[in-house]
């Protein structure tokens, strides 16, 4: 979708960019909306004990205690809830109620976020919604001139890249700041690695794996009544259409660290997959990808999601003077650890990540867009995934610039814009406890 058609089609274009409120003392407020009001967003059905608690909840809770630490560090900031927008209304009120927020500005259905991007009251919308509307909410705030922070990973599908790449670029010609939940980016411990690269002290990386092994989060079984739109966006994390399967979901920050740390995208990926134990949706149990950088540097990716298994979430890269383990560990010259230096904060990276968006968008930090890197990260996600699900090697500019490819229009259905025309979606072409199987195309709109 180019931007003319979905200005047409949210008609938000005439939406006039939010201004923070200044107080009397000078204190900028920044009013904040959140879309999405689940666990990631504002901690879910969880009540706080009492005030303090609210920190605990989700990125709301994350970005008002990144305020209070800049204002302990004598920055005259306020971060305040205005709205709330859930394809679930009573999830919506619950997250409004909790925060101290009028049930009035709670909104819910699909078009839900429509009403927060209209709100001149709103300077930065937190987006933790489902991923396949991350894209399309994304472009909406930036055309409203809103600051993002978009949880990871940021699309399902190539169609759905594109259009995070395009929100991010028009994002950074109107100065409008985004970061996105690859918390791993403002890590202390992952800085420093970085920044020892970037140095040329630790040499070039020559090979290494990636891996986010681990047990299905949740199931949430479909109940009687329930359309098949409240079923998918209840159940979401097990269906690809939403969430582009869990390599995309969760394995997608240790991929975007190999991307960051290597300076570079890789160009291919030849994956395998399979599905044996899960007991809902349409997904993979597992992946294992090999990612070719060119230059002989090969990234070995795998994921799993089986319970009562080795866990690992991990990095590790070996140079031509090191062994790196990322965000922990640096050894070299046999064996020796080798300790870094750099100025970076220290603490909680869902916090920190909140700490230098606030900057960003205060002037007081460098300006910050992770939009269109955090975009193509996903899309090496959505590579493993199609290269495990048809059996083929993928390219990335076969999902980015390659429109004659069979995978450059391939859209998971049903697509963002199906669940806010009225009535009922279909189930996705591979529906609950079904699966792709490699060597014959991926069932999907194209």
């Amino acid at each position: 979708m180019n931007r003319r058609d979905f200005l047409k089609e949210s008609a938000l274009a005439a939406t006039a960019a939010s201004l923070s409120a200044v107080a009397a003392d000078g204190t900028r407020e920044i009013r904040v909306a959140v879309v999405g009001c689940g666990g990631r967003g504002t901690g879910g059905k969880w009540k706080p004990a009492n005030n303090n608690d609210f920190y605990k909840f989700g990125a709301l809770g994350n970005i008002l205690q990144a305020a209070d630490i800049l204002r302990k560090e004598g920055v005259a900031v306020q971060v305040r809830p205005v709205a709330f927008a859930d394809y679930f209304l009573d999830k919506a009120q619950f997250a409004a109620e909790k925060f101290g927020v009028d049930k009035a500005n709670a909104y819910g259905g699909a078009n839900g976020y429509k009403q927060i991007m209209a709100r001149s009251d709103v300077d930065l919308v937190i987006l933790t919604t489902p991923l396949n509307f991350r894209p399309r909410h994304t472009m909406a705030a930036v055309q409203a001139g809103k600051h993002v922070f978009a949880e990871k990973g940021v699309a399902v599908d190539a169609p759905g890249v594109r259009l995070m790449i395009e929100a991010s670029r028009l994002a950074r010609d109107k100065k409008i700041s985004i970061v996105c939940g690859t918390q791993r980016r403002h890590q202390r411990e992952y800085l420093l690695q970085k920044k020892a690269l970037d140095e040329g002290k630790l040499g070039k990386i020559l090979g290494g794996e990636v891996y986010w092994n681990s047990r299905v989060p949740w199931v949430r079984p479909r109940a009687a009544e329930m359309s098949n739109k409240d079923y998918l966006c209840n159940n979401w994390l097990n269906f690809t259409e939403l969430s582009g399967d869990h390599i995309c979901e969760q394995h997608v920050h240790n991929i975007d660290v190999a991307n960051w740390f290597l300076g570079r995208f890789p160009k291919t990926v030849v994956a395998v997959g399979a599905r044996m134990r899960r007991v809902s949706g349409n997904q993979y149990d597992f992946f294992s990808g090999d990612f070719d950088y060119g230059d002989g540097v090969h990234i070995h990716s795998m994921c799993r999601q089986i319970a009562d298994c080795a866990n690992n979430v991990s990095e590790l890269f070996r140079t031509d003077k090191a062994v790196i383990v990322g965000g922990r560990s640096v050894k070299c010259e046999f064996g020796h650890k080798l300790d870094l230096e750099g100025d970076f904060r220290e603490g909680n990276p869902y916090v920190v990540e909140h700490v230098d968006l606030l900057k960003s968008i205060l002037g007081l930090g460098p300006y910050l867009n992770e939009g269109e890197d955090c975009a193509l990260s996903t899309a090496c996600g959505i590579m493993v995934r199609i290269s495990a699900y048809t059996g083929q090697m993928v390219a990335l500019n076969q999902l980015i610039s390659n429109d004659k490819s069979p995978y450059y229009n391939l859209a998971c259905t049903p697509t963002p814009e199906d669940f806010e025309k009225d009535g009922d979606v279909a189930m996705p072409a591979l529906g609950d406890e079904q699966f792709p199987l490699p060597g014959k195309p991926w069932e999907a709109k194209t």
